[in-house]
């Protein structure tokens, strides 16, 4: 099995977090910049996780989803760092994050 075959073939997402817990990249506003603070794998396709930090899904990293896919908000695209991708929602869904201050209208600064 290749490594995207997973996704291909579509995995549950995670089970919704409990409350008090932090929101998933899938449940973001748009444009509203957020720091990941883990993955979770789904039921499925534990090969996510790793997959997501090979891409620069890492604790820390801030992200904000530009747009969503039509229709059904599928795929969301993701801005991390200067890299920008279309994630599946529950690819998405595995991603917890937490809010961070500012706007995404650019990408963030370098120094």
């Amino acid at each position: 099995m290749d490594r995207h075959a997973a996704t291909s073939a579509g995995a549950a997402a995670p089970d919704p977090a409990p409350a008090g817990t932090n929101p998933t990249l899938d449940r973001l506003p748009l444009h509203r910049p957020a720091l990941v603070h883990r993955i979770r794998a789904p039921r499925g396709a534990p090969e996510w996780p790793a997959r997501l930090e090979e891409i620069g899904f890492l604790p820390g990293e801030t992200v904000c989803v530009l747009a969503h896919g039509l229709p059904g908000h599928d795929p969301l695209v993701v801005r991390i760092g200067d890299s920008t991708f279309a994630l599946r929602r529950a690819e998405a869904a595995c991603i917890a994050v937490e809010e961070a201050g500012g706007t995404a209208d650019a990408a963030p600064g370098h120094a």
